[in-house]
């Protein structure tokens, strides 16, 4: 096996807005960041992987001509990395894979990423590992968040409660206390449905900085209405998607009675409130707070969560690993754990019944 301690992680999250690519030099306790990219979908790209997520198309070839096509173009990203950076293939110990989601049925017993790990692995003459959620799923687990032991490893802190929150498509955070009893779970929606909103009434893929949600008033009775959802009162383990959280879900709150800019503006603040609740309930004697993922860059959102759990917030770019970043190296991370044949799950924190060794591998 190579023993390059060179590894790329590829991310493509729930907000659907591409895919990440990430080179890290790792030794021990030490992540160098070499290069990174993001290869931005294309709107009909989006659509394609919107519609078999939601269930309005569920076409078999159809889902593997797209897992052919994420493939090539993760291929494409990963040769320009390494031709800018004068390596070759046989530097490289392995790529972490995540692939896109289109489904994640924990309760039934599965959760599907779009991507070919065989194709990637031919293009680029790399081991690539896949497949991280399926394992922990039958060993009676949620498959998510499989971050928080990532973040374990690189932002536990010896004298610090530390809340680590990850605002992607969907919010969760991990809380790493100084006993070392780490939790972590998806808190409800981050970005999904914000960024879904503003594409309808503004053809925007995202609402920078939060500028629109800014401009409109807080519809309390509606946000009351919105928290009374039953994944909000689950107690973890727990993790959550566009399976749950989307325009349908939207819809059934009548909406459309209200004028846009309110709705961006409530549901801006339910993602913030959702969050408060978790860190009230489940992470006490909080002494840190950082942000990572596409909501870090949501200044409105911030200074909300700020306001509301009355700390100051800074994003893990504070802590040596850029916000935009982290989950991408963290499926690098996973990726070497497998094929040292580390256990890289965490059972307490998604349910699972036991250790396990997450991730598929596919030889180069």
């Amino acid at each position: 096996m190579n023993n390059s301690s060179l590894l790329f992680g590829v991310m493509s999250g729930t907000s659907l807005d591409g895919i990440d690519i990430v080179l890290i030099n790792q030794n021990n306790k030490t992540i160098n960041i070499i290069d990174f990219i993001q290869i931005p979908y294309n709107e009909n790209t989006k659509k394609e992987f919107l519609a078999l997520h939601t269930g309005q198309h569920s076409d078999l070839e159809h889902s593997i001509r797209l897992s052919l096509f994420h493939a090539k173009i993760t291929a494409n990203g990963i040769k320009k990395i390494l031709k800018k950076n004068k390596l070759q293939t046989k530097d490289i110990k392995c790529i972490g894979y995540h692939g896109q989601t289109i489904r994640h049925y924990p309760k039934n017993g599965y959760s599907i990423q779009l991507g070919n790990a065989n194709l990637l692995a031919e293009l680029t003459n790399i081991t690539v590992v896949s497949d991280f959620r399926n394992r922990d799923i039958v060993a009676g687990g949620q498959g998510a968040p499989l971050v928080p032991a990532f973040h374990n490893e690189y932002f536990f802190k010896k004298n610090k409660n530390r809340v680590i929150i990850n605002i992607g498509g969907i919010s969760n955070i991990t809380y790493l206390p100084v006993n070392k009893k780490i939790t972590g779970f998806d808190c409800g929606p981050g970005n999904i449905l914000l960024d879904h909103w503003i594409k309808i009434h503004h053809n925007k893929n995202f609402d920078h900085i939060g500028r629109w949600a800014k401009s409109g008033k807080l519809i309390e009775a509606l946000l009351l209405k919105l928290q009374k959802d039953s994944f909000f009162k689950k107690i973890p383990p727990k993790s959550t998607g566009r399976e749950l959280f989307n325009i349908d879900w939207l819809n059934k709150f009548y909406v459309k009675n209200y004028p846009p800019e309110d709705i961006q503006r409530t549901l801006l603040e339910l993602t913030v409130v959702t969050i408060n609740n978790a860190i009230k309930i489940f992470c006490s004697s909080v002494d840190e707070i950082y942000i990572c993922g596409g909501g870090s860059k949501n200044k409105f959102l911030i200074e909300r969560l700020e306001e509301i759990t009355g700390r100051n917030i800074d994003t893990t770019d504070k802590l040596n690993i850029p916000s935009q970043q982290v989950e991408a190296i963290a499926f690098a991370w996973l990726a070497k754990k497998c094929i040292q044949k580390k256990y890289n799950n965490s059972p307490t924190i998604t349910g699972a019944s036991g250790p396990r060794i997450l991730g598929t591998i596919h030889y180069s």
